[in-house]
């Protein structure tokens, strides 16, 4: 059993997500862009741009604005070359935080992380002071009443790495970063639609905060993911109920 708030939180995070759905489109066209660079254009082969294009459709991205990103990383079209970064440090109550960023000018990119961290009461620190507190997998999110045995028996059939039930009755189902989509789709097939998935940095432990501490964190993180070139931000902190 794990963290009593956890089902509170997927539900936060996905609300704070929806919100933002309007400035999705540009990050989530430089995260095609650079998957089709990396890997190819076709997404059958390329597990990450699958991903890439999944979240741009789950967010009702144009067809023409994904194919262009597509394009763009194969060369098919003139674009912008993007450098992968990404940024470590800790927030409110000893929280960590890693930044994932996308840019074409670095010296701007890690002058507003900084800034963002400074501002709001973080600290940004060195490569590697929190990234072994976070497991980089596939999550699914089912809610509370869901057929535990059943979800289990299927999940695992699928290739998940794990099943883990919370104390607020939701069960999360773990996988690797490349077999999120199999599996998603595959629970899918046997009746079992999670109401919250994504591939994230999954926090080893996590710091729950209540309060203005919950307040001053909001903030810091709404600071972070509101940078043009931050990509992803994640964290160990949750807030309490």
């Amino acid at each position: 059993m794990a963290g009593h708030s956890k089902w509170a939180n997927i539900q936060h995070r996905k609300g704070r997500q929806d919100e933002k759905r309007g400035a999705a489109f540009s990050k989530l066209a430089k995260e095609i862009t650079v998957a089709a660079k990396m890997g190819g254009g076709d997404p059958g082969f390329n597990p990450r741009l699958r991903l890439a294009v999944d979240k741009a459709k789950a967010v009702n991205m144009p067809k023409d604005k994904i194919e262009n990103a597509i394009k763009k990383g194969t060369g098919e079209l003139e674009g912008v070359s993007y450098e992968e970064i990404r940024y470590e440090g800790y927030g409110i109550g000893g929280s960590a935080i890693m930044v994932d960023c996308l840019t074409d000018n670095r010296t701007r990119t890690v002058a507003d992380v900084r800034h963002a961290f400074s501002k709001y009461g973080g600290n940004m620190g060195t490569d590697g002071c929190v990234a072994f507190q976070f497991k980089h997998c596939g999550q699914l999110m089912f809610a509370p009443g869901t057929n535990e045995d059943a979800l289990m028996e299927a999940a695992l059939e699928a290739g998940a790495e794990d099943v883990l039930t919370n104390d607020d009755g939701s069960i999360e189902v773990v996988t690797g970063p490349w077999e999120f989509t199999s599996v998603k789709e595959a629970l899918e097939k046997a009746g079992f639609a999670a109401e919250f998935g994504e591939v994230t940095m999954k926090p080893e432990n996590a710091i729950e905060l209540s309060g203005d501490e919950a307040a001053r964190m909001q903030k810091l993180l709404d600071a972070l993911e509101s940078l043009d070139d931050v990509q992803e931000v994640y964290t160990s902190a949750e807030f309490a109920d």
